[in-house]
C-alpha cells in the first residue's frame, strides 16, 4: 500500500465532506436570505447580518465564519463581504448565473436514501414523482435562470420559422414541464400563442397553475397532469422538451408520440444538459454532478 496516496484520498475525501457541508449552508443561506441581505457587496459585521435577517447572531457568525472557510466570501476587521460575483451566483434570482436554488436537488438525494436503497436492491427504480420534494423545486429553481436568459433570445430563434409562428399564434406543448418556468416564459413573450404544459407529478402541476396566474398568463397558458406519451393533439406547431427527456422511461416512446402530435409542418425543440457518450469523456467536474 502507498501510504502518500492513502494520505492524499483521504485528503480529498475530507473535501469532499466539506463540500457537502457547504452545499448544506448554501441552502441555509437562500432559505434565510442570508446572501440576499449581502447582495450589495458591502462590508457587514455578524450582528448586522442577523438584525437585517431576523436571525440568531451567533449562529449567523458561525454560518459567515463557514462561508469564508469555504472561498464563498472575504473577510476583515471583523466584517464578511459578499464579491459581486458570488453575489450573481448566490443572491440574485434573476441572474444567468444564479446557481443557489440547484444546491436543493442534491439536498433530494440525502432525503431519498432510502428509497434508493431499495431500488439498488430491489427493481431498480425511483419514479420521478417519488422524489423529495425539494428535488421538483430546486430542478426548476436550476434551470429557470437558464430559459428567462436564452430561451426566447436565442433557442427559439435558432429554429427555422418558429418564432414567426409564435408570434401569428401557435399551438404549443411544453412535455415534462415540471412548475412551468420555461412555459410560463414563452406566453410572456408570445401573447398570440396558446401553450399547455404537460407532466405526471401532480403536485407539479398544480404549482405550475399557480405560478401561471401569478405570472398574470393563465388566459394562455394552463397545464394538465399527463404522461410523455399520452397527451392529447395532431395539431400542434411546436412540442419542447427541456432538461427532461433523459429522466424518462421511455425516450423514444416520448419522440414518437410528439412526433405524432404535430402539424405536417411542425417542430420538436428539445433541450438537454451536454454529455459525452463514454465514461471517460465525461470524467469532470459536470460529469461527477450528473452521474
Amino acid at each position: 500500500m502507498d501510504e502518500t496516496r492513502l494520505h492524499e484520498f483521504m485528503g480529498r475525501l475530507v473535501g469532499d465532506m466539506g463540500a457537502a457541508a457547504t452545499l448544506a449552508n448554501v441552502i441555509l443561506g437562500d432559505e434565510l436570505g442570508l446572501y440576499r441581505a449581502m447582495a450589495d457587496s458591502q462590508p457587514i459585521t455578524p450582528e448586522g447580518l442577523a438584525e437585517r435577517t431576523g436571525c440568531q447572531p451567533r449562529l449567523v457568525r458561525e454560518w459567515l465564519n463557514a462561508q469564508a472557510a469555504a472561498g464563498y466570501m472575504s473577510h476583515h476587521d471583523g466584517c464578511f463581504t459578499l464579491p459581486e460575483e458570488q453575489a450573481m451566483a448566490l443572491a440574485l434570482e434573476d441572474s444567468p448565473a444564479y446557481m443557489a436554488g440547484g444546491a436543493a436537488v442534491v439536498a433530494a438525494l440525502f432525503h431519498d436514501k432510502d428509497k434508493l436503497v431499495a431500488a439498488m436492491r430491489g427493481d431498480g427504480g425511483v419514479p420521478w414523482g417519488d422524489h423529495h420534494p425539494c428535488m421538483f423545486s430546486g430542478t426548476e429553481r436550476f434551470f429557470r435562470p437558464g430559459y428567462r436568459t436564452f430561451l426566447v433570445a436565442d433557442w427559439l430563434p435558432a429554429l427555422e420559422g418558429v418564432v414567426a409562428k409564435l408570434q401569428a399564434g401557435a399551438k404549443v406543448a411544453d412535455v415534462g414541464c415540471g412548475h412551468g418556468a420555461s412555459t410560463i416564459v414563452m406566453a410572456q413573450a408570445f401573447a398570440a400563442s396558446h401553450f399547455v404544459g404537460y407532466d405526471y407529478h401532480a403536485p407539479s402541476v398544480q404549482t405550475a397553475s399557480e405560478r401561471a396566474r401569478e405570472a398574470g398568463v393563465a388566459d394562455r397558458v394552463r397545464f394538465q397532469q399527463a404522461s410523455a406519451k399520452d397527451y392529447p393533439g395532431h395539431d400542434l406547431d411546436l412540442v419542447c422538451f427541456f432538461d427532461c427527456l433523459h429522466d424518462m422511461g421511455d425516450p423514444v416512446g416520448a419522440a414518437r408520440h410528439a412526433y405524432r402530435a404535430l402539424k405536417a409542418d411542425g417542430t420538436v425543440m428539445l433541450v438537454e444538459p451536454f454529455a459525452e457518450d463514454t465514461l471517460d469523456a465525461n470524467i469532470n467536474p459536470v460529469g461527477r454532478l450528473f452521474y
